[in-house]
């Protein structure tokens, strides 16, 4: 195509698309000889009655999913304790939010996030020619009550906030929670997707606030990252409208089938999340031990303060080398930050053997002691 015509074709583009930067043509994702703490994605298989589910939806694979994912929602529904009509079922929580930008959000209206979190809402909201507010709340295990509801953003049309968050790991009780959501006139989207990490939950709220929105996903604590399962809960009204501008056919058969396993066989995680949370404490000390400042996470991640010297960034790479993989986020106040999902027990021993390697052989090394 000659760069006139280009030019023509991309000119047609609508104004918000045009703010988006081409992506580049990407990387491959990493082979097996890495070890990916980057993404928050649980090591373990589905437990093999799980995997007895997606095998047989195979042999469907000729055939539609099933409309409106009713029999999912319905399975949900009864899993949760909520009526059919509180819940919608989708290609992971992530298409979900991006309905609710869709329903909420006209060219002009404003978002606000409880920040830091989500990156992708900043996306999501330009895409609808949204301002996008962030409310820092940094290091801080209580929500910016009045800054939401008096504040700048005050007149956003709906509130983002996740608990636990990501990617700080904390956890605000949910009693705060329903004290912004019974002050606000808004909708208050709350993302749930470590839940199952932390001592408690919102989601006996779902039935007491038409403005609550809960999104869960089987993503972190049910290993199912790449089958992309997720759910809204909240009242009927919402519900249906999320339904209605929805994909059609959005999810597969195969999500379908885990899903339903999933939900008739959550007590078969619970070993999981028991290591979840041991390799979280085992890890957050021994970290402290080699000095990091690691915040107390009720995630399966770990955000953990660097030692000085070297900022997050460089930390990242120095691990990267040895062929582990952290995240970094360049965000105000997360510099000197790396945040380590947590793996299996084998995992976890060869990100601290190399974080031990590196801090005693890095500039300005911290003094160490021994981890026991």
């Amino acid at each position: 195509m000659s760069d006139a015509k280009l030019r023509s074709v991309l000119s047609a583009l609508a104004p918000v698309a045009s703010q988006l930067s081409t992506l580049p043509a990407g990387q491959p994702a990493p082979d097996g000889s890495y070890v990916k703490l980057n993404t928050n994605e649980n090591p373990f298989p589905l437990p093999d009655i799980v995997r007895q589910g997606a095998i047989a939806a195979l042999e469907r694979q000729y055939l539609y999913p099933e409309d409106d994912n009713l029999g999912l929602r319905q399975a949900a529904a009864a899993s949760y304790g909520v009526p059919t009509d509180h819940v919608i079922a989708g290609n992971g929580s992530s298409e979900l939010l991006g309905l609710v930008y869709r329903a909420f959000l006209a060219p002009g209206d404003s978002v606000a996030m409880v920040s830091p979190g989500f990156t992708f809402n900043r996306k999501l909201a330009l895409l609808q020619g949204a301002q996008f507010l962030e409310i820092g709340c940094l290091d801080v295990d209580s929500l910016p009550t009045e800054e939401l509801l008096h504040g700048p953003a005050r007149k956003a049309k709906f509130i983002l906030l996740a608990n636990p968050n990501n990617p700080t790991g904390t956890f605000v009780p949910v009693k705060d929670i329903e004290h912004l959501v019974a002050e606000s006139d808004r909708l208050v989207v709350l993302d749930e997707a470590y839940v199952d990490f932390a001592p408690d939950n919102g989601l006996r709220l779902v039935g007491r606030y038409p403005n609550l929105l809960i999104l869960r996903t089987f993503s972190k604590s049910y290993a199912a990252a790449g089958i992309r399962v997720g759910f809204g809960l909240g009242h009927p009204e919402l519900i249906g409208r999320l339904r209605n501008i929805q994909n059609v056919f959005s999810m597969n058969v195969i999500g379908h089938a885990v899903g339903l396993s999933v939900l008739a066989h959550r007590d078969a995680y619970e070993e999981n999340h028991r290591h979840i949370r041991d390799e979280r404490e085992r890890v957050t000390t021994a970290l402290s031990h080699l000095g990091f400042a690691v915040a107390p996470s009720h995630a399966n991640f770990l955000l953990a303060r660097v030692p000085a010297g070297h900022d997050g960034r460089w930390w990242q790479a120095a691990l990267e080398d040895r062929k582990i993989l952290v995240a970094f986020f360049p965000d105000k106040g997360l510099e000197d930050r790396i945040r380590v999902s947590i793996g299996t027990r084998a995992q976890m021993d060869t990100f601290l053997a190399a974080v031990s390697d590196i801090a005693r052989s890095a500039p300005f090394a911290p003094r160490l002691t021994s981890i026991g």
